[in-house]
């Protein structure tokens, strides 16, 4: 691939190729890239305006919503419009907005005997942890209602399956430590905490899970900076998707102030690995296909990878870089 790139420079070459496609069901893999775009132009005005042809793209979803996640839609679907809330900004329209309160009402209110309720799956798959977290969290920066962000504090809180090292397993009947699975639970944490008032009883609690999450992960990231598919067996290959979620995660809490200065250089070194792994047109290097559970630890790492281009890892790649960028400022 090419040598390391600056983020910003990163961003830009990523948002020509990634972002510009919402098929039906809408899905998580291509609505990062959407809100990517927006985001590098918000931070780069010198950047073309991606508004206009999003609102054009969009539109036709937007008019039937009903039919974005499909019949048997869940919460990779219900992550896919995690761009609306930006559109609304971008645009002064509300519309969008409006739509992603509706998707995040179909969460149901947590009970005291059911501290984790549908769509969310009560295996404690990690997934959740980052789809439930992008779109919960901006349901409640929009309308200031607590039930949003106490679904995600509920979820995050009795989730039981994370490991005395740190690391997450995928779920309660894969309890392997899967490279991607590992990084949605960092991105959850991430986006709960970027929207979780400080004030939230379980704020303090949460941080602590995740600062714990990540030193796990920093013990095993690889010299070259990247982390792997399967997160503790040097045996399994460097996967470009889960560096960039978990390099991601970081510099948001750098940027936010949530995590320590000591935890930049395992973000400038993540960055490191996964620009080097970029190509001219946007080309990667060893993206972990999609993956549900699996039965055992060598499914995992047998598991198949993409190399050139890929939504699911060139959206997350334009997330991490746009959020870079912004941190270094």
């Amino acid at each position: 691939m090419t040598g390391t790139t600056s983020p910003i420079e990163a961003a830009r070459r990523l948002a020509a190729i990634y972002g510009h496609r919402l098929d039906l069901p809408v899905v998580y893999t291509q609505g990062v890239g959407i809100s990517g775009r927006l985001r590098l132009h918000a931070l780069d005005q010198s950047s073309p305006d991606p508004a206009p042809q999003i609102s054009e793209l969009v539109a036709p979803h937007v008019a039937s919503p009903e039919s974005m996640s499909g019949e048997n839609g869940g919460t990779a679907n219900f992550a896919g419009v995690c761009w609306a809330d930006e559109l609304s900004d971008a645009t002064g329209d509300q519309t969008y907005s409006r739509m992603l309160v509706d998707v995040a009402n179909r969460f149901e209110v947590p009970t005291a005997s059911e501290p984790i309720r549908p769509p969310l799956d009560r295996d404690i798959r990690v997934e959740d942890f980052f789809f439930a977290g992008t779109l919960l969290g901006r349901a409640y920066r929009l309308t200031g209602q607590a039930k949003y962000v106490d679904i995600l504090a509920s979820l995050l809180m009795t989730a039981d399956t994370q490991q005395p090292g740190g690391l997450w397993w995928h779920c309660r009947a894969s309890p392997f430590l899967w490279g991607r699975g590992n990084a949605f639970a960092a991105m959850g944490f991430a986006e709960t905490l970027t929207y979780l008032p400080t004030e939230h009883p379980h704020r303090e609690d949460l941080l602590a899970r995740h600062v714990a999450h990540l030193e796990g992960l920093e013990s095993h990231q690889d010299s070259s900076g990247m982390w792997r598919q399967v997160i503790d067996r040097p045996d399994s290959y460097l996967e470009h998707s889960a560096t960039s979620m978990i390099g991601y995660s970081l510099a948001r809490g750098l940027r936010m102030g949530w995590l320590g200065d000591e935890w930049r250089a395992v973000a400038e070194k993540a960055w490191d690995g996964i620009s080097e792994r970029i190509g001219p047109a946007g080309e990667l290097e060893h993206v972990c296909v999609g993956t549900g559970p699996q039965p055992d630890i060598q499914s995992y790492l047998e598991r198949s990878y993409s190399d050139g281009l890929d939504d699911r890892g060139g959206s997350m790649a334009l997330w991490f870089a746009v959020e870079m960028a912004a941190l270094q400022g």
